[in-house]
């Protein structure tokens, strides 16, 4: 089962997704976009940055937790991750976002 890409309406107004594995967890989320469409654009900026490597940044949260960006060819931050333990929790992470993204379906809610 792939993943997918659920789409909502947030609480003020945005529009935003979660990149979510077969498993169920959410692996990327992403910032608020005012329309739908601009959403929509945003979930095939995933699909075409996941597979380069150098598109993902990781960072160290304040808390000591690790996470990552994926990032626009134009630098663009295009969703987030949860946090992670370790490094080999957060690598994982990023593998899962590159595995899924491409074949995701689209879910809205």
């Amino acid at each position: 089962m792939p993943g997918k890409f659920s789409v909502t309406l947030r609480d003020n107004g945005q529009h935003g997704f979660a990149l979510v594995a077969a498993n169920g967890e959410r692996i990327l989320v992403s910032e608020g976009y005012d329309s739908r469409d601009n959403c929509l654009i945003g979930i095939e900026a995933v699909r075409k940055n996941a597979l380069d490597a150098q598109r993902f940044s990781k960072l160290g949260a304040n808390n000591g937790q690790l996470y990552f960006v994926l990032r626009a060819a134009n630098g663009e931050i295009i969703g987030s991750s949860e946090t992670y333990a370790s490094e080999s929790g957060r690598d994982g992470g990023i593998a899962s976002v590159a595995e899924n993204a491409a074949d995701a379906s689209i879910v809205e809610h």
